[in-house]
């Protein structure tokens, strides 16, 4: 006998039309439950996704509500009016993406989405050629300030912690998203340089494999891997939340930092006119100055095409990268 013999299940003998009928039924049940969580799952979308529909359309209920109009369907009329509404304090961008929201709200109720209205994409052009300016984008920081960033924090867990965020962000190219929903267990550590296993970015909704490397710093006052070391060690686990909340008197929580506190962290320690995107930024920027092709930067964001890499290097201050200092006059 095979060591899991005993572990199998006995082969179901069927007897009569009756069983065959019961057995069918079961695996239709099971078949259908399985198809069920598939639609639940595709109904529901990615986390981010989950986050941004449900945020946009509680705001549109209240606004349907404060001015008494009815849910469903929406008009175009009334959706002009609604556009009109948002305009007043969001950006074309932002609107377009309450409108995603509105058109999707309507196909899974089974109704024609009024943001396919001849009339209503007559009005959407007008308001995009008012409303559309040049898409504001995170500054990058230099080495010099991202060191004396570094050099500012105290040595403390929270200091260790922030230092390990800022060197990890920057180096890995990662999204405040990604920072925040890191987990002990994705890191990798060895002689080599370390490896970061992403279960899940905005590029990567399908939870797909995907990793990202990091080598050692030249200075190992400034190299994420010694820092993410001295980290680790404060924590002492093996598993759980990467980046955790710390309490007064330095006391570490088991806790997860959210996505925004990222944010408030970069703006604290670089600067306010810096965002938590500025890292990425910041990388692409750097990488491309020092000779990176678009390759190996796009290996660490995880950008699809090379147009997003040119969209975010920040190299183009015509008094810092002109040609004009290089004509040899």
């Amino acid at each position: 006998m095979y060591p899991m013999e005993s572990a199998r299940q006995p082969i179901q003998i069927i007897t009569s039309p009756a069983d065959a009928n019961r057995l069918a039924l079961r695996i239709d049940e099971q078949l259908h439950e399985e198809a069920r969580e598939y639609v639940r799952l595709g109904r529901q979308g990615a986390p981010n996704s989950v986050r941004a529909y449900n945020t946009d359309l509680k705001q549109y209920q209240a606004w349907c509500q404060e001015n008494q109009y009815p849910l469903l369907p929406l008009s175009p009329v009334i959706l002009v009016e609604y556009v009109t509404y948002l305009g007043r304090q969001r950006s074309y961008f932002t609107v377009q993406r309450h409108l995603a929201t509105l058109a999707k709200y309507h196909r899974l109720n089974e109704l024609e989405s009024p943001t396919t209205n001849e009339q209503f994409k007559v009005f959407m052009k007008g308001f995009k050629l008012k409303k559309t300016a040049r898409q504001k984008q995170a500054p990058d920081f230099s080495i010099k300030e991202l060191r004396k960033a570094l050099d500012s924090l105290p040595t403390t867990p929270t200091g260790l912690r922030n230092r390990a965020i800022l060197l990890l962000g920057f180096t890995g190219a990662f999204r405040r998203s990604e920072l925040a929903q890191l987990n002990i267990e994705n890191l990798l550590i060895d002689d080599a340089g370390m490896i970061i296993r992403l279960d899940r970015s905005k590029t990567n909704q399908f939870g797909e494999v995907e990793e990202k490397a990091v080598s050692y710093g030249q200075d190992e006052d400034y190299c994420p891997i010694h820092t993410l070391q001295a980290w680790l060690s404060l924590l002492d686990r093996q598993t759980g939340p990467l980046f955790v909340r710390i309490r007064k008197g330095e006391r570490l929580t088991d806790k997860r930092l959210s996505d925004e506190w990222v944010n408030v962290l970069v703006q604290k320690h670089l600067g306010e006119h810096y965002t938590a995107h500025s890292l990425r930024a910041s990388f692409v920027t750097v990488a491309k100055a020092n000779g990176a092709d678009d390759l190996e930067v796009m290996n660490q964001t995880k950008h699809r095409t090379t147009t997003m890499i040119q969209r975010y290097d920040r190299r183009r201050n015509i008094r810092k990268h002109n040609a004009s200092g290089k004509l040899g006059l």
